[in-house]
């Protein structure tokens, strides 16, 4: 494909002025040039493309019949130009947030949530960062995290966001009605990438509801906890779950809990670096706990 063979932008910008303006003196004040710089611009332009633009007057400037059809085009042009420039300006004021969490986590609660925050902060772009391993804060990593745990983390501020309760979840066509109808059933495990953490298991929960007869550490195993649930709503078994990361799941009826007990979880903290509260990352915090508040879990 042929190049485009077009006047000097200069002189394009210098006739589109002239002609909005209707004078060579106003075209220069708005493009800070001389007067005659614009008439040599358009004296140029004329030469090139053979036709006469302007018939100079004593006062002012008027268009010809080649003026009066090259000057809507330019104006277009020009203007679409501003437009993108603007647009892409405003664009580059834009700050971009990245908030890491685990994989569960983030597809479970901050990904059906993530529409509302462009409502809440539509000046700011949400970036999320999914992993199971912490990442370092204080590298760039990430602006914020949240994390499951006990707190509190050298060098970070960690703010409380979620409580967690865990308790047995399943598919309402398991029928399950009570503790002993799990004997038959297969129990779902998640393992957990950090056994340090002293997590709710099966094995506890049995205790807690004084059942016995049963296998705690058979059935099924899954190392990614988001992958527990959706096994959990095919009916391929019950699992022991945090309530709040199965909160939606429980208000639309692909799970019930259908009997306890309760055990209580650690703590979801939202945390940053100390000394580094900006506006972007309290706006942030602040839709999390909104989010979290709306939902009961916080």
């Amino acid at each position: 494909m042929p190049g485009r063979r077009l006047p000097p932008l200069g002189a394009l910008r210098a006739f589109e002025a002239a002609a909005r303006l209707q004078s060579f003196k106003r075209a220069a004040e708005e493009l800070s040039v001389t007067p005659t710089a614009i008439s040599h611009q358009i004296r140029a332009l004329e030469e090139q493309i053979g036709v006469r633009l302007f018939e100079r007057q004593t006062r002012r400037v008027a268009l010809t019949a080649a003026a009066e059809r090259l000057y809507p085009v330019l104006r277009k042009g020009f203007d679409a130009f501003a437009e993108a420039i603007a647009e892409l300006a405003v664009r580059s004021q834009r700050r971009a947030l990245t908030l890491s969490a685990t994989l569960s986590f983030t597809a479970k609660w901050l990904v059906p949530r993530v529409a509302s925050f462009r409502q809440a902060c539509p000046d700011l772009d949400l970036r999320l960062h999914a992993s199971d391993d912490p990442v370092d804060l204080h590298a760039g990593v990430a602006d914020a995290a949240i994390r499951y745990g006990r707190g509190p983390y050298p060098g970070l501020i960690a703010e409380r966001l979620i409580e967690n309760r865990f308790a047995p979840v399943c598919s309402p066509r398991l029928a399950l009605t009570q503790p002993g109808d799990l004997r038959g059933q297969a129990l779902l495990h998640s393992e957990w990438r950090h056994p340090t953490l002293d997590t709710p298991s099966w094995r506890a929960w049995c205790e807690r509801a004084g059942l016995d007869g049963i296998d705690v550490e058979a059935g099924l195993r899954f190392t990614d906890e988001s992958h527990a649930i959706q096994s959990a709503i095919a009916g391929h078994g019950v699992a022991l779950l945090s309530l709040a990361l199965v909160a939606d799941d429980l208000a639309a009826g692909t799970l019930v809990q259908p009997f306890g007990p309760v055990l209580e979880g650690y703590p979801h903290w939202f945390v940053y670096r100390e000394g580094e509260l900006s506006d972007e990352v309290a706006a942030l915090r602040d839709w999390l706990r909104m989010q979290a508040e709306f939902t009961g879990a916080g």
